[in-house]
């Protein structure tokens, strides 16, 4: 059965659907069988990963209001084992279609039953909002990372998103945990981004990943080739981040033999991940 993690902040622009492809490529880079799941109405996960969103006939808004089979509509991707379920401007409106059933908040939890079997790992790209949408995503995830970027006012709004996390725990998911906050759009050149990664650090200690993002053009680049940073630069900071974040996901799940104190990806490691790099 596949582990199925959302990443999720309401706030905009803190790096979520860029954490979501590149997380997600990683773990498919390390043969773990990925499916990456846009859970957004803006589509951005479906484009960063090569598809365009205006020719994508079945979406995941179909599986949940129209109970559409997810293993139909799922698309393989450039990078092995990387699938995606896309999604479509047409799931804006399904929290209103939703809004009337009795197990509303369930939806997408049925959805994933199907296909769960099929994956090592799941991973949810929601929308930048609390709505309903995010509501399913959350109870159907076995564990949330939340995306902090390392800016002014990072930690606004994180009260409200943990209160919802802890919400949904109460109510709708008891195995919802927190994998992890991920501090991202680090410039190590800044004192502001020094001083957010204290405060975070200082704020939800263990909660934090020891990974963090670094801000980098080539992170910036890489949706417009619709590719993860994986496929557009191998060797660049950002895959290597991200690429040590999976390593850390697996570390904590253990899922890994790899010696915790062992957190920086090589150059030798590199080499044995043979990540092409066009």
């Amino acid at each position: 059965m596949a582990k199925i993690i959302a990443i999720a902040n309401q706030k905009g622009g803190v790096g979520k659907t860029t954490s979501a492809i590149n997380l997600a490529a990683s773990l498919a880079v390390l043969e773990y069988k990925t499916l990456l799941v846009d859970a957004d109405p803006q589509a951005n996960s479906t484009s960063g990963v090569g598809f365009d969103p205006r020719t994508v006939k079945t979406s995941i808004y179909e599986c949940i209001i129209n109970d559409v089979a997810p293993g139909d509509i799922i698309l393989e991707t450039k990078t092995p084992n990387l699938y995606l379920l896309p999604s479509h401007i047409d799931l804006v409106g399904a929290e209103i279609e939703m809004i009337q059933l009795t197990n509303r908040e369930h939806m997408m939890k049925q959805v994933f039953e199907k296909i769960s079997a099929d994956f090592d790992f799941i991973i949810i790209d929601c929308s930048p909002s609390l709505g309903l949408i995010t509501i399913n995503a959350l109870t159907a995830a076995h564990s949330v990372i939340i995306p902090v970027q390392c800016e002014y006012f990072a930690l606004e709004g994180l009260g409200k998103l943990l209160n919802t996390i802890k919400i949904v725990q109460t109510r709708l998911n008891p195995e919802l945990s927190i994998e992890g906050i991920l501090l991202t759009m680090y410039d190590m050149r800044l004192r502001l981004s020094n001083q957010v990664v204290e405060e975070v650090k200082t704020h939800f200690q263990d909660l934090v990943f020891d990974t963090i993002i670094q801000r980098t053009t080539k992170l910036g680049e890489a949706p417009s080739f619709g590719e993860s940073i994986i496929m557009h630069d191998a060797s660049s900071k950002g895959a290597i981040n991200y690429l040590n974040l999976a390593r850390e996901i697996l570390q904590k799940n253990n899922m890994t033999n790899i010696a915790s104190e062992d957190k920086i990806m090589t150059d030798e490691v590199m080499d044995k991940l043979k990540v092409s790099d066009n």
